[in-house]
């Protein structure tokens, strides 16, 4: 994980594995910040869908108990939430470095859109 500055604010961004392993533990909310469409597409399984096009920081839960950890594609749209958020006065700020992307790349396991049933497929870990 590195920090960087988003808006005077802090903001972490984490990395797949730190992130696949805060949510394996139960210790992160994960919100993923891309559209229906991509979400429907494919997902990491258990994460909330709250698109960027109709994101307001103020329909958020605390993050008393767990952190909200963001996500996108690449993360160029979770970093725009975490604007939205410093704005907002949200803290702390996180999200998932390089984004859905970079989860993928990472072998983690996701929730996939079967091409040949229309039906779901979980894409497992790589060894």
């Amino acid at each position: 994980m590195h920090v960087e500055d988003v808006n005077g604010a802090r903001a972490e961004c984490w990395s797949p594995e730190d992130v696949f392993n805060a949510f394996e533990r139960n210790e992160i909310v994960l919100i993923d910040v891309r559209t229906p469409q991509e979400f429907a597409f494919e997902h990491i399984e258990g994460v909330l869908l709250a698109p960027l096009a109709t994101f307001s920081p103020a329909n958020l839960p605390t993050q008393d108990g767990k952190r909200i950890v963001f996500h996108c594609g690449s993360g160029m749209r979770s970093r725009k939430v975490l604007e939205a958020c410093a704005a907002a006065g949200m803290t702390p700020l996180a999200h998932l470095d390089g984004g859905f992307a970079a989860w993928k790349t990472a072998g983690l396991p996701y929730i996939a859109t079967d091409p040949a049933t229309g039906g779901i497929r979980r894409v497992a870990r790589a060894a």
